[in-house]
């Protein structure tokens, strides 16, 4: 599941299966039977749990799938879809907890299925993943416990990735992704969507010291393959077995992998605040306790760390202009575009007026207080 944070061109189309199209597409593609299935939140693709009875002919493994039915722009990418489905099957086998990619009847990870509207045929890639347990972070209580095993989670995937290769890789050289960090100077384009306001005066400033502290310092950030979406919404997390007294939960599942990019540790790590800080009764000490799980797998370099702030921040205003701005394209989707802005400007200001060096002591003391704790 994604949060509503993915640029919608006037061009994609997304696709709109019905329930029956998308039963007879799974047995079509895949040889299953569907006995039960439902529409998944999404935003600009289409996905489906479905379940199939019993184990098939090509698979004993679980029941339940997500349908996953790529946007008409995504699907043009089949290149970074491969890639994509490549890394999560990496993944997996590396020990994570991510789903697999099931096999098309042919054998193949995707389909592309092409199908006549009419005026014109639009092309869909097709892909079926495993289902993962697990309710998603944004709705259990979000413990410092849990926080610091999201950051160290996050690190522990990345480190992992540095072993990943396939011949195809340089499609992750995403160069005008809008949600890639290194892109944050692309929300010119898209920043009058805030109108004359206070919202555009923080984000303009945010861009000014972008333009003049990060995209000079890149070539001192270490490189790496981000998965650049670890929102609240693609977390799962299960009931911790070690719980007692209050409940506790540990991360059972990291979903959507679409937003994958090559980019930075830092950046992976200021994403991952910036949306834990969304989910946390106290928003600027969960950055700390992130960070501290983080860099008990990779500490972070004075670059990276000095840079840390204007990122998370960066983030948040590529979070919230894309909102606003895909608000105005597809007005009947409100509710749903709008959920990061509901709190995430009160975030960035409340970063904004306290400013760097003050937010820099709550993180950097948080971080500082793990490394008393005898392991």
């Amino acid at each position: 599941m994604s949060t509503p944070e993915h640029q919608q061109s006037q061009a994609l189309t997304k696709p709109t299966f019905s329930e029956l199209q998308a039963s007879a597409l799974l047995e079509s593609v895949f040889g299953l039977k569907v006995t039960k299935i439902q529409p998944l939140p999404s935003y600009d693709d289409q996905n489906f749990h479905v379940h199939v009875p019993g184990a098939t002919k090509m698979s004993s493994g679980p029941q339940e799938y997500v349908l996953k039915v790529n946007n008409t722009e995504s699907s043009k990418n089949s290149d970074l879809v491969e890639v994509q489905s490549h890394i999560m099957m990496f993944l997996r086998a590396e020990g994570f907890p991510v789903a697999t990619v099931h096999p098309t009847k042919g054998g193949n990870l995707t389909s592309l299925m092409s199908i006549d509207s009419g005026s014109e045929t639009k092309s869909y890639l097709v892909r079926l993943f495993t289902y993962l347990p697990g309710r998603p972070i944004a709705q259990v209580p979000v413990t410092p416990k849990l926080l610091y095993e999201v950051g160290r989670l996050a690190a522990q995937m990345d480190r992992s990735l540095e072993k990943f290769h396939h011949p195809k890789i340089s499609s992750l050289h995403r160069k005008d992704f809008i949600w890639n960090l290194k892109n944050v100077h692309l929300l010119e384009k898209y920043i009058h969507a805030l109108g004359q306001s206070k919202s555009q005066e923080m984000v303009d400033w945010v861009l000014e010291r972008f333009k003049d502290e990060i995209m000079t310092k890149l070539s001192h950030f270490r490189e790496c393959i981000n998965h650049g979406d670890l929102n609240s919404y693609n977390i799962l997390v299960e009931p911790s077995s070690e719980a007692s007294g209050d409940p506790a939960y540990r991360v059972s599942g990291i979903l959507d992998f679409e937003d994958m990019s090559q980019g930075y540790y830092v950046f992976e790590l200021a994403i991952t605040i910036m949306y834990m800080m969304m989910e946390s009764k106290d928003s600027l000490a969960a950055g700390g306790h992130v960070l501290a799980g983080f860099e008990s797998v990779i500490p972070l370099t004075a670059e990276e760390r000095g840079a840390l702030f204007l990122l998370v921040s960066s983030r948040f205003s590529q979070s919230l202009v894309m909102s606003a701005y895909t608000c105005q394209l597809y007005p009947e989707n409100k509710d749903y575009l709008m959920i990061t802005a509901k709190t995430g400007w009160k975030h960035l200001q409340n970063l904004l007026d306290m400013g760097q060096k003050a937010v820099e002591d709550i993180w950097f003391e948080t971080a500082k207080s793990y490394m008393a704790v005898p392991s």
